[in-house]
């Protein structure tokens, strides 16, 4: 598992450009009260690359997240996105960094008073875009989640999958440099499930758009891995055997606070591991 290297002191991007690490972990440790959580997490996120969080529950999957939106402080070691430090920025610094993020939550969390317009356009609304380009871009995102037809509706009205779907749209509209997804699948059954993580790869294939993405289910983590969104197709397909993709996709998986692999989904599999085995398994 190779460490990653803390950018230089002139390792901030310039303006539009993005740096080739977008997300580094660098000896990051966190405890409450006399709970530590995460104890020296090192890993980095490669731009176009998409890297799955696993783990049983209560490893900081979730944490993660927050660390990287700076919502959250670590104990010590440092956190770089988009080639700044959130370890060390102020919270007004912060609210121009996560104008480059796409945050899609576990619940949705969409406004019940608003309509799923409204619900999408909100970033859009707050930084001021003029109206006409809002509606656009409104209905490119729900468009791209096929769900073009709902923009009237309120949150009440939908199904928890099109609640989920709509997130997914509010996520993407400002079209981020590094999404975040916290477990996009959680409660859904399974063919729903099946169908975000088909937004998911979707999102991967056509953007290429870096992203971090926790789940519990393993299911979700091996769709993503041995698929490919078929732009022709407009669908998700399985890779075929010897077929050379673009895709950029690892994975983590953490234990007793630890990170315990980071690698591919091939060096996964030939993990010897007993602990990693019996958890694929």
């Amino acid at each position: 598992m190779s460490t990653p290297v803390a950018p230089s002191s002139a390792g901030a991007p310039a303006v539009g450009q993005v740096p080739q690490k977008v997300i580094i972990f660098e000896n990051v440790s966190l405890a409450f009260e006399e709970n530590r959580v995460l104890d020296q997490v090192s890993f980095h996120l490669e731009h176009g690359e998409t890297k799955i969080i696993l783990g049983v529950a209560g490893t900081g999957k979730t944490l993660l997240l927050k660390l990287a939106l700076g919502l959250l402080k670590p104990d010590s070691g440092h956190i770089y996105v988009l080639g700044l430090d959130v370890t060390t920025m102020r919270e007004e610094e912060l609210f121009d960094l996560r104008r480059q993020i796409g945050m899609i939550f576990q619940e949705s969390a969409l406004f019940d008073s608003l309509t799923v317009r409204e619900n999408v356009a909100y970033r859009l609304i707050e930084e001021g875009t003029p109206p006409e380009e809002v509606e656009a871009r409104v209905r490119e995102a729900l468009r791209f989640v096929e769900l073009e037809r709902t923009i009237d509706m309120f949150p009440s009205e939908l199904s928890g999958g099109m609640r989920r779907r709509v997130a997914i749209a509010r996520g993407i509209i400002t079209h981020p440099d590094v999404l975040l997804y916290d477990s996009p699948t959680a409660g859904l059954d399974p063919i729903t499930s099946t169908t975000i993580i088909e937004l998911v790869v979707k999102q991967r294939d056509v953007y290429h758009t870096s992203a971090l993405l926790v789940t519990h289910r393993l299911q979700d983590a091996f769709i993503m891995a041995s698929h490919v969104f078929d732009k022709q197709a407009n669908r998700m397909r399985p890779i075929e055997k010897g077929e050379k993709v673009e895709a950029n996709i690892s994975f983590i998986i953490l234990r007793d606070t630890k990170v315990i692999f980071d690698g591919t989904a091939e060096e996964l599999a030939r993990s010897r591991d007993q602990y990693i085995r019996e958890y694929i398994s």
